[in-house]
């Protein structure tokens, strides 16, 4: 795999976000991932380390309403659907990584659509 600068940039800038950030079975950590794409949106336990619900632009139970939208609205649709599926599970309070994406653009609208969607980071 090869590797590049701007991705070498996102892995140290995570590597100093997850120093700070764990996820507890109290309080789960909310990660994105970002590919050009598609997004991803996990819910995990950093102690048990399990995934407690994901989201994505690929699961078919969203993917059928998000024809004809743009990343930005698609983004925010996988946060209001990991955030369903959070409460499902009975997690409220999440803290957010943001996986060393800056805080904008579909990041910050899949955190926003988690946030109506019923969590609280």
């Amino acid at each position: 795999m090869a590797s590049n600068e701007k991705t070498d940039t996102r892995m140290r800038r995570k590597r100093r976000i997850r120093k700070n950030v764990q996820g507890t079975s109290e309080r789960p950590r909310l990660t994105v991932f970002r590919s050009n794409k598609h997004i991803y949106a996990q819910v995990i336990d950093d102690e048990t380390r399990q995934s407690i619900a994901t989201a994505s632009t690929l699961i078919k139970a969203i993917a059928g309403d998000l024809d004809g939208k743009d990343k930005t609205a698609r983004a925010k649709a996988v946060g209001e659907a990991v955030a369903k599926a959070a409460k499902d599970k009975g997690i409220t309070k999440v803290v957010f990584d943001r996986n060393g994406y800056a805080y904008h653009g579909r990041v910050s609208a899949l955190a926003e659509g988690a946030r109506e969607g019923g969590l609280e980071f």
